[in-house]
């Protein structure tokens, strides 16, 4: 393996985007797109093996029926994560899947004031962490993921979402 190889940080992302049928593209990023906000939020990570994940953009409904089946929660949320769960010994550079509900990304990024591609660039980040094991539920811990958070977004010149 070569010095540049060893040195290189998320360069290797793989990211596998899908639209559910139906859904318009308008207001949709372009795969470039999350494939940048995917390695950014690996860099932070300092993940740098090899990375492939798959994000799946859906409606209400679709976003729903995720939410109501895996979290038994009956509504569409932001984003959802689904980590990998691979057998015990087996090394794949498999992460996961990301559900993310179009409508009620566009519909945060104008209750706050945000621009919608820096809304989905800051879900995108969120749900990579969460893939990557993070989470917010202990303080402590939220702000870790926070200052992540902060620190890709930042590196992509997106304002601070939590200022």
């Amino acid at each position: 393996m070569s010095a540049a190889r060893r040195g290189a940080a998320a360069t290797d992302a793989v990211v596998h985007l899908s639209r559910a049928p139906g859904l318009s593209a308008t207001g949709v990023p372009r795969g470039d797109s999350f494939r940048a906000w995917v390695q950014a939020a690996l860099a932070v990570a300092k993940r740098r093996r090899a990375s492939e994940l798959s994000i799946h953009v859906v409606d209400l409904d679709e976003g729903r029926e995720f939410n109501r089946h895996y979290r038994e929660r009956d509504y569409a949320t932001n984003v959802l994560s689904f980590p990998a769960e691979l057998p015990p010994g087996v090394r794949l550079p498999l992460l996961g899947d990301l559900i993310l509900c179009a409508p009620v990304v566009a519909r945060e990024a104008s209750e706050q004031g945000k621009r919608l591609r820096d809304h989905y660039a800051h879900m995108t980040v969120h749900g990579v962490l969460h893939l990557l094991g993070y989470d917010h539920i202990v303080d402590a811990e939220a702000e870790r993921m926070e200052a992540l958070e902060r620190k890709a977004l930042a590196r992509l010149g997106v304002a601070d979402p939590y200022a």
